[in-house]
């Protein structure tokens, strides 16, 4: 199973919205085949597996870290369920069910009514984490959200007078490039835009490109940015503009959405829009009160904080997380699973925010995305 996994994480980037899915063929205890799904619209793990194998396959085990597919309504690929039986598989070990409610259960169940010894449950963990994008997007329906920021041991993105060029160190800004490439969309604030001009674009990594996403309340971003420069798309979200500019960032084929809320962009809904289009995943990599906007509506499912070992100081300094905060440290949003990994000199925080209902009841409708 861990060579399943292992195998799965090859089709990081290329799959979406579909998940990683890795198979083994073992047949008296050795390996004789093995696939992952490479692409999304390509055959299946299972299927390149067993195809691979051959008569090989009958009377083999399959180690497959995700249950197999079966068939529904609108499916465009053959059912993985079928293959195996036709395969004559003798046994099917598998770490996670199927989340997707036209999938979960029906796979097993095939299976053992027609005599397949079904293992379940081996390194479910890991491979719920594999694949917690496409776990969360498959029953949402929207992107599953993560909050990048590199900051200094005091908590600062960008020196008093604005510099943040560069905080962290080159193996860190290349594992940047490796979450771009997994990520489906990248998205930045106006601040960023203007006072970095970034192309948030996968340069450092082989990998597809991802939409870029600016949010721009008030239309300040201008059209000759580097974020809308290049093949890679990119999409404006903004409150309020000025007719000539959205011409000028249509004319540079930019989509512009109009989503206000209040002052700022409404981001549940923008959210919405882009998982509705298939988007399943997001990396916000700020700033400040692009990041104190998401968490404090309760939208930032996973964190990675890239600590370098550095202080800034200075009261004008620029925080990792702006807004108007919360006044108690009882209120503060609690991360779980904390991991921490050196990436050459830096340090890598990685967790998941809790979020409790009153809290975002309080602070979540005033926590509109400035995109400032």
């Amino acid at each position: 199973m861990r060579r399943a996994l292992a195998l799965a994480q090859r089709g990081e980037g290329y799959t979406r919205p579909n998940p990683l899915v890795g198979a083994v063929v073992v047949r008296d205890g050795e390996i004789v085949a093995e696939a992952y799904h490479e692409r999304f619209g390509g055959p299946h793990a299972e299927i390149l597996a067993l195809e691979r194998a051959g008569p090989r396959a009958r009377g083999a085990e399959l180690y497959v870290n995700l249950e197999p597919c079966v068939d529904f309504p609108g499916k465009k690929t053959p059912s993985c369920t079928e293959a195996i039986l036709q395969a004559g598989i003798r046994k099917v070990v598998i770490a996670t069910r199927d989340p997707n409610p036209q999938v979960h259960g029906r796979g097993v169940a095939r299976l053992r009514e027609a005599g397949v010894e079904v293992v379940e449950g081996v390194l479910a963990e890991e491979a719920r984490k594999l694949n917690e994008i496409f776990f969360h997007w498959i029953t949402t329906r929207t992107p599953f959200v993560a909050l990048k920021l590199a900051l200094t041991l005091d908590g600062k993105i960008a020196s008093a007078t604005g510099r943040s060029r560069w905080i962290t160190g080159p193996e860190a800004r290349r594992r940047v490039h490796e979450l771009r490439r997994r990520y489906a969309a990248v998205l930045v604030g106006a601040n960023t835009v203007l006072a970095d001009d970034p192309a948030l674009t996968v340069r450092e990594v082989a990998g597809p490109q991802p939409l870029r996403v600016v949010l721009d309340g008030a239309g300040r971003v201008p059209p000759s940015a580097r974020v809308f420069s290049g093949e890679a798309p990119a999409l404006v979200a903004t409150a309020r503009m000025p007719p000539e500019k959205e011409e000028a960032l249509r004319a540079r084929g930019v989509e512009v959405l109009r989503l206000p809320c209040g002052e700022g962009v409404d981001l549940p809904k923008l959210l919405a829009v882009l998982g509705a289009r298939g988007v399943d995943s997001l990396l916000v990599e700020g700033g400040g009160e692009v990041a104190w906007s998401f968490l404090a509506q309760g939208l930032v499912h996973k964190i990675y904080f890239f600590y370098a070992p550095l202080i800034l100081g200075g009261k004008g300094a620029v925080p990792a997380v702006g807004g108007e905060g919360f006044p108690e440290p009882a209120q503060g949003i609690r991360v779980r699973e904390v991991q921490l990994e050196r990436v050459g000199e830096d340090l890598l925080l990685t967790g998941y925010p809790e979020y409790t209902g009153a809290r975002l009841a309080t602070f979540g409708t005033n926590a509109s995305g400035t995109g400032s």
